[in-house]
């Protein structure tokens, strides 16, 4: 074995050395591998040096070192250091820098990064109230994700529907992740599924009130909602079907829904 061969590579050194808390020592050594423009380990030397100076505090001079590995154009590399910008500037509050890193992260194309800077993109959407670019990101995720990222963006499309107002919109979207959801996923997306039939439920037993049927048919709806709302944390409303129910003009109707508000007493 020759001396060259027993010699570690300055990356592996660099690493021990930010490991072991000297962070100015694996500066020194990221940096020379950086300042090399055809150097084989630029691009993850850069990664490495946005880290390392994160950590110790040098934030502008990071986002320098990953804006230089993101300008090589890695598959890899670039697309880290775009995913280590967005989330500095997420961190900060400066969410129009966050949306251009994670759009960069984007354009550098690599699969794996992708579905991340989708559910991204669509989290800084929602925080900017733009609700219809929010669904737009987490169907585009889903389109492309993995079974992991997929369920969680399945989720949050799902809680965005229902927030909505389009519970049928999610249960078609959690019934589709679930065929393909991991088992430590499923009981949270079963769990937003039967939430998604509540919401139904509600909508339905609602319309059955406004269609105004016979009295039976009309009280037994009342009741429904009545005692579904609270389910969806809606008392105040559930407590105004009974008082519409209780109060209502149509006198056999009223009596029908006393019947069943006295069944609580």
């Amino acid at each position: 074995m020759t001396f060259s061969e027993l010699q570690v590579p300055p990356l592996d050194t660099a690493r021990r050395l930010a490991e072991d808390g000297d962070l100015d020592g694996a500066v020194a050594i990221l940096t020379e591998l950086v300042a090399d423009p055809d150097g084989p380990d630029r691009a993850q030397a850069a990664v490495g040096l946005a880290v390392v100076l994160d950590e110790r505090g040098d934030h502008e001079a990071a986002r320098a070192a990953a804006r230089v590995a993101l300008a090589t154009g890695h598959p890899e590399f670039a697309a880290q250091a775009a995913c280590h910008l967005a989330q500095g500037f997420e961190r900060e509050g400066r969410a129009e820098q966050a949306r251009g890193a994670w759009q960069a992260v984007l354009g550098v194309g690599t699969a794996a990064y992708v579905p991340l800077a989708r559910l991204a993109l669509a989290r800084l959407a929602v925080e900017a109230g733009d609700y219809d670019e929010a669904e737009d990101e987490l169907r585009a995720a889903l389109a492309v994700a993995g079974p992991d990222v997929a369920a969680h963006a399945a989720q949050q499309l799902a809680d965005l529907l229902l927030e909505r107002g389009e519970p049928g919109e999610a249960a078609e979207v959690l019934l589709e992740a679930l065929e393909v959801a991991p088992e430590d996923e499923v009981a949270r997306l079963r769990v937003q599924l039967g939430i998604a039939h509540l919401e139904l439920a509600c909508a339905e037993f609602a319309g059955a009130v406004e269609d105004g049927g016979d009295a039976p048919t009309s009280a037994l709806a009342i009741e429904l909602l009545a005692r579904t709302l609270p389910l969806r944390g809606r008392a105040d409303d559930a407590d105004r079907v009974w008082t519409y129910g209780l109060e209502h003009a149509d006198e056999t109707l009223a009596a029908e829904v006393r019947l069943r508000y006295d069944r609580d007493a």
